[in-house]
């Protein structure tokens, strides 16, 4: 039988090529294409027919395995699903493996049978955090191993575990396979071995992910789409907020966050992460606009910070942090050419307080009007909040749920909110909790103005 021609794959995004190059044409990553062999024919067996069943009829909502974490249970949907699979990346040191062990040990303590295999770290390593998280007396069964066929013997002897954590699936390796671990045939072949397993055993894997300098998951993309769900484990490590986030959840929304603190005996829940995020703001400042925001179904209120620096000469500086950068720089070309604002010779900064990342348009509104009082020179009323989407000709459009962000505003202790002007479709406007005044902007150049009245007095000759 005549040898199987090798394949090159890129170890970034998983294309297959049928010659090495220096650089992959599929994502243009230099130095990551490798050499892997091909797989070898496989006998064709003839198929069993399938029995279809029509769509009519009643689904039962998946049964949940809560954990007790309130903020992991919210991200999920309810709790683990049994015969899921979920994919937890993040960045080395963020916490992904502490919040999984904190997360099984509360599974172990209510007589849930969880098994905990590193690829990573040895057994004393493990229980040495253990130890450190105040968990080493939950029932966690713990193995260090990245061979998959013994991991694989021993999950189908355990019939009657839970929960299953694979701490990383770069670290598996199945010896029918001529590649090194982490490779995209590896990754692909350990994690489609792990998945089966789950279905057939009825218990839910949770693999952790590495992420790469962009902070996508390591590995093939096609990874992704063989899980149930997808979350992703954010934070600075200068900072002690962590996000978790769903970006894909076959069982839940998406988009919800949990967020935790980083504490020296672990992760804790932060119930309210608005007041935490606002914790250390100071009113009274040129350049501060508070954003009432919506990360799926919960309201989080956030500091938006702006900071502008005259620039003598070249090109002016835009530093963005917690925001998109290509959203800035339309936010700033419209308040210039619709809002009459000359910020062309000032180097812009731009900050999100807290480590949250901020991703919809509602955002514009309080960017607007951080950026107005930095230039203004005049602060933004202390007890305000800002949210709208703005347009390319300067009108502030309407955003979704502005009631739940108003009445989280309120119970934070706001007292006036800067809104659309229409902030629901139809006739119906947004009901503002007693004691909320709303006030509606319609165009970006009333929000300039309202600060220019305030700032100091123009000179004889026209100049502030």
């Amino acid at each position: 039988m005549a040898r199987a021609a090798p394949r090159y794959i890129c170890q970034a995004c998983g294309a297959v090529s049928g010659k090495w190059a220096g650089r992959c044409e599929s994502c243009g990553e230099w130095n990551t294409i490798a050499e892997e062999p091909a797989e070898g024919p496989r006998n064709a067996k003839a198929g069993r027919s399938l029995q279809f069943v029509p769509v009519a009829g009643e689904a039962e909502p998946p049964p949940r395995i809560a954990t007790g974490i309130a903020e992991l249970d919210r991200v999920l949907g309810g709790g683990f699903v049994p015969a899921s699979a979920v994919l937890v990346g993040g960045d080395p040191g963020i916490g992904k493996s502490t919040l999984l062990l904190q997360a099984a040990a509360a599974l172990g303590r209510v007589g849930k049978r969880v098994l905990y295999v590193s690829g990573e770290e040895a057994v004393e390593q493990m229980r040495l955090r253990a130890r450190r998280l105040g968990v080493a007396d939950a029932a966690i069964g713990l193995a260090a191993s990245i061979n998959l066929r013994d991991i694989a013997a021993s999950l189908e002897a355990a019939r009657d575990a839970s929960l299953v954590v694979i701490d990383s699936i770069q670290t598996m390796w199945l010896d029918s396979i001529d590649s090194a671990p982490g490779t995209v045939t590896q990754v692909r072949a350990a994690a489609f071995e792990l998945i089966r397993l789950a279905k057939t055993g009825r218990f839910a894997l949770v693999l952790v992910g590495h992420v790469t300098k962009d902070g996508a998951i390591a590995g093939p993309r096609v990874l992704e789409h063989m899980v149930d769900a997808v979350l992703y484990f954010e934070g600075d490590r200068g900072h002690q907020f962590r996000i978790l986030r769903a970006v894909k959840n076959r069982f839940g929304a998406t988009d919800e966050i949990g967020v935790f603190e980083m504490t020296g005996t672990g992760l804790a829940e932060v119930a309210n992460p608005s007041a935490l995020f606002l914790a250390e703001r100071r009113g009274n400042i040129a350049g501060s606009a508070v954003f009432a925001g919506l990360e799926g179904s919960r309201p989080v209120l956030v500091e938006v910070q702006a900071l502008l620096a005259p620039n003598a000469g070249g090109s002016a500086r835009r530093a963005v942090v917690g925001w998109d950068g290509s959203r800035l720089a339309m936010l700033l070309a419209v308040l210039e050419a619709r809002g009459g604002l000359r910020l062309s010779g000032h180097d812009v900064y731009l900050n999100v307080a807290g480590g949250l990342r901020v991703t919809e348009p509602a955002a514009d509104l309080a960017v607007a009007a951080a950026l107005a009082s930095a230039f203004a020179g005049q602060p933004a009323s202390p007890g305000m909040v800002y949210f709208g989407e703005v347009g390319l000709s300067g009108e502030i459009r309407q955003v979704p749920q502005a009631e739940a962000r108003l009445k989280e505003a309120a119970k934070l202790g706001f007292d006036r909110a800067a809104l659309p002007r229409r902030v629901a479709r139809g006739n119906r406007r947004a009901e503002a909790p007693e004691g909320l005044e709303v006030q509606e902007i319609g165009h970006i150049a009333d929000l300039v103005s309202a600060f220019a009245a305030e700032s100091a007095p123009e000179s004889d000759d026209g100049t502030r």
